[in-house]
């Protein structure tokens, strides 16, 4: 199942994206149906399948994915706030089986989310 997810055909290139950024631990790139006037999803190279998947030799690839989402909050000018979403598992709202990160801006966002 996560050999063919939508993400890693991303990350191999099988599928283009919008890149916002790309370094050795993650890819980050504008989503197709965005949900805000910015919306970039940051992924991780290393397949993890959900947040709850995480453990402890992973806290410096989640750190990275956050300081990426800083960067490129100040890159694409959301001065005035942005909110980051990880949605874990199906009742979660997850829809890809890749660990991935939103960064949402552009809008006033409400409280509470969906």
């Amino acid at each position: 199942m996560l050999a063919d997810n939508l993400f890693l055909k991303i990350i191999d290139k099988r599928i283009p994206a919008k890149i916002a950024h790309e370094d050795d631990l993650c890819l980050a790139f504008h989503d197709i149906m965005p949900q805000a006037p910015v919306h970039v999803l940051i992924i991780p190279k290393k397949v993890i399948r959900t947040h709850a998947d995480i453990a402890p030799e992973d806290q410096t690839l989640i750190g990275h994915l956050h300081l990426v989402a800083a960067k490129l909050a100040r890159e694409l000018g959301l001065v005035q706030g942005y909110r980051l979403v990880i949605n874990c598992d199906e009742h979660g709202g997850q829809t890809v089986p890749h660990l991935h990160m939103h960064l949402l801006g552009g809008r006033d966002m409400t409280w509470p989310p969906g």
